[in-house]
């Protein structure tokens, strides 16, 4: 059985920083895919980043680049995206995901397996 238990949401004015962690269980590692999603109120889940976990090969959406980066704690059995520079339209709830391969990373109906999110919040 795999398990994906989101944290680290919160409410952060527009510049600030956040922190999600996602802690798996149940999953092979060294095949599989850990990827990030946000969706906002009436709109689509997005794909925001993942990494693999067996290489660490890092995606990460072109909204996000330079601003958040994914990376794995393989001795904690955990993936963390580090948000920077965070925008009012990054406000929605963030889910961890997982799949078997790499292939079709960036697309919600690639992943099997999925958190309950988290919600992040940005003012302005």
């Amino acid at each position: 059985q795999v398990t994906l238990v989101e944290s680290g949401g919160g409410l952060v004015q527009a510049g600030g920083s956040l922190r999600l962690s996602c802690a798996a269980s149940g999953l092979t590692f060294s095949t599989d895919t850990m990827g990030w999603f946000r969706q906002s109120p009436g709109k689509e889940r997005d794909f925001v980043a993942a990494i693999t976990w067996g290489g660490g090969r890092r995606y990460h959406a072109d909204s996000v680049k330079g601003r958040f980066t994914i990376s794995r704690d393989n001795a904690k059995n955990t993936v963390v995206l580090q948000m920077n520079s965070l925008k009012p339209e990054g406000t929605a709830v963030y889910h961890c995901a997982a799949k078997r391969g790499e292939l079709g990373y960036g697309s919600m109906a690639a992943y099997n397996f999925w958190g309950q999110g988290t919600q992040v919040t940005v003012s302005s």
